[in-house]
Parts: C-alpha cells; sequence; structure tokens
C-alpha cells in the first residue's frame, strides 16, 4: 500500500512516516516544510519515500497518482495558532482538506483519514463521546468540524472515510512542540523550576502519546474497511482524562519545581470516552503520562532537545511573518 502523508514535518507526521515505512509502507509525504528541512533528515533517501514540497492549498490531482490511502495531518496545529489568522485557518485546515478528500475520492483512492481533534467537544458537562452533540469554542475547533462533516459524507463502499479525534497529545517528537501542556509543564520545570498552571487548574482534559496516535492511525489503516467507513473515534484511554491541575502535580512528582498558577481560567474543559476505539478497533494505548514526562526530561537532559523557537507553533509563526507577512498565503 501507498500512503499520501500531509503535513509529514509536524509534530506527529515525523514520527508517522518512518513507522509507516518499517511496516512496509510506500509513504509520499506533503509539507511546505516550516519548521526546517531537517526534521525530515531521518527518512530522506529511504526506500519507498518521496517528499513533495507544497501546499496542500493547492496541490493538483497529480499527487495522488498511485496512492492508495491518504493520511491527512497538515494543518495549524493548535487553538493558539488557529486564532494568528482565522481566515487561513478556515482555509488550511478546513477547505484544503475538504478539497484533498474531494479529490482522492475523484482519482479513486480507496481510503482517507482526517486528523481531528477532541477540541471539538469544547466544554462539557458530562463525559463526551463520538455521539454527544460537539461545542466548538475556537476557530481551530470550528475547522476540524467542518473538515469532518465534509469528508464523512464522501464516504461510500468504494471511499472509505475515517476521523480521529486526537486527545491532547504529549511526548517527544523530532518536530518537538513545547506548546503542548504536559510538554510545556515538562519544559518549563526543567528550565525554570516552575510549573504553570493556567487559571484555577480544574478544567479538564483528555490526553495521548504521540506513538499512540501514530498507532492509532496505522491501526486504522490495516483495519476491514466496514469496521471504520463513515465513523469517528476518539483517540486516547479513558484512565489519561486528568484536570490540568493533576498534570501539574505529576511532572512535578517527576521533574520537580514549584506549581504556580497563572493567567484566566480557561473556557475549554471536557472529559472524553474512548470506548468505541477500544471495543470496535480493539486498541488500547501503550503509553501513559509518566511515560511522557520521563522520555522528554530524558531529552531535555542529555540535550537531545533544546527549546529552540521554531518548537513553540505561534512563536515561530509569528517569526516567520514578521520575515514574510505572506507566508501562510496560498501558493
Amino acid at each position: 500500500m501507498k500512503v499520501l502523508v500531509t503535513g509529514c514535518g509536524g509534530y506527529i507526521g515525523t514520527l508517522l512516516t518512518p513507522y509507516l515505512l518499517r511496516k512496509g509502507y510506500g509513504v509520499r509525504c506533503v509539507d511546505r516544510l516550516f519548521f526546517g528541512d531537517d526534521v525530515l533528515k531521518h527518512v530522506i533517501g529511504e526506500r519507498n519515500f518521496e517528499l513533495v514540497k507544497a501546499d496542500t492549498r493547492s496541490i493538483s490531482k497529480d499527487v495522488l497518482n498511485g496512492i492508495d490511502a491518504v493520511v491527512d495531518l497538515a494543518a495549524l496545529s493548535n487553538d493558539p495558532a488557529g486564532e494568528l489568522n482565522p481566515q487561513w485557518t478556515l482555509d488550511i485546515n478546513y477547505r484544503a482538506r475538504a478539497r484533498l478528500a474531494k479529490l482522492a475520492s475523484e482519482v479513486g483512492v480507496s481510503r482517507y483519514i482526517l486528523a481531528s481533534s477532541c477540541s471539538v467537544y469544547g466544554r462539557q458537562s458530562g463525559i463526551a463521546d463520538e455521539n454527544t452533540e460537539p461545542n466548538p469554542l475556537t476557530t481551530y475547533a470550528k475547522a476540524n468540524l467542518l473538515a469532518e462533516k465534509d469528508a464523512l459524507s464522501l464516504a461510500s463502499n468504494r471511499f472509505t472515510v475515517t476521523a480521529l479525534r486526537f486527545a491532547t497529545v504529549y511526548g517527544p517528537s523530532i518536530r518537538m512542540r513545547f506548546d503542548l501542556v504536559i510538554n510545556a509543564m515538562t519544559l518549563s520545570a526543567f528550565t525554570e523550576g516552575v510549573i504553570y498552571v493556567e487559571g484555577d487548574g480544574m478544567q479538564e482534559r483528555p490526553l495521548v502519546h504521540v506513538m499512540d496516535v501514530v498507532r492509532a492511525i496505522n491501526t486504522v489503516l490495516e483495519t476491514p474497511s466496514d469496521r471504520v467507513n463513515g465513523m469517528v473515534f476518539n483517540v486516547g484511554s479513558d484512565e489519561q482524562n486528568f484536570r490540568v491541575i493533576d498534570m501539574a502535580r505529576i511532572v512535578q512528582g517527576i521533574v520537580g519545581g514549584e506549581v504556580r498558577f497563572r493567567g484566566m481560567v480557561d473556557a475549554r474543559s471536557y472529559r472524553v470516552s474512548f470506548k468505541r476505539i477500544r471495543e470496535v478497533l480493539n486498541f488500547s494505548v501503550l503509553y501513559n503520562v509518566d511515560d511522557g514526562v520521563k522520555q522528554v526530561y530524558h531529552e531535555l537532559l542529555t540535550g537531545h532537545l533544546r527549546p529552540e523557537d521554531r518548537w513553540f507553533t505561534v512563536r515561530w509563526y509569528k517569526k516567520l511573518l514578521e520575515q514574510n507577512p505572506k507566508l501562510l498565503d496560498s501558493y
């Protein structure tokens, strides 16, 4: 099977790409590589790997030649980045992905997997599952939900479409992100001796290790169509629903540091059920938050990871936009 991975130079994509290659897939990657060409140096030159440096908003059908499945990861990757310019977010995270799904269905690609987010739940009083009415509170979350609806509407007996709603991801990666809550807490504990908690820390989030996200994507690729077609799956585990203050305590127990509260209370708060992916796909996670904190802490201690500007998504985009205000315009 040959898989097209968009956003292959991102936090998830830089791990998914070698994982699929090791599994024997051919991988064609599409990315503009805003975070540096070196994030793919571990796969450049490998057999069955191909890189297309392009914008997903303007790619042609040719990029889908010979492709059996699409894993659509390309996006402005979190809520703060999504608010830099809501129009860019809607163009990249919604319209470009809806367009790619439609192109894939038209040229005979058999599968399309959309990377969505549990952020579509926004704020919930109970436990949210895939049947819960979404409550997106940000442009990022709204764009994900719109992309889901458009892509899933294309599902047919010839075109398998699956949407994966990832919990908040953590853990080390080639294209690191220190703007994700567990990674951010681990970094600040290491560099400052302080673990920052936004608001009162009572808001809830589901968490998932980045390698478990990779494994979930692979599981969907290898599952018979009739079990995943037209389906939405939350990706994570019931045991990793945490209040933010409890996340801080885990980091404190491993790295040390003082817990310090700051900022406004976050309106987003949701606890999520992962029963469907466990029962339908027999998927369970391998890693927990302790593992992720220890891994990131180890990488910081050994110097393999350093807090570069490009590992903070919004900070990096702002820096690039200062140099080129039209950077995120389509080309």
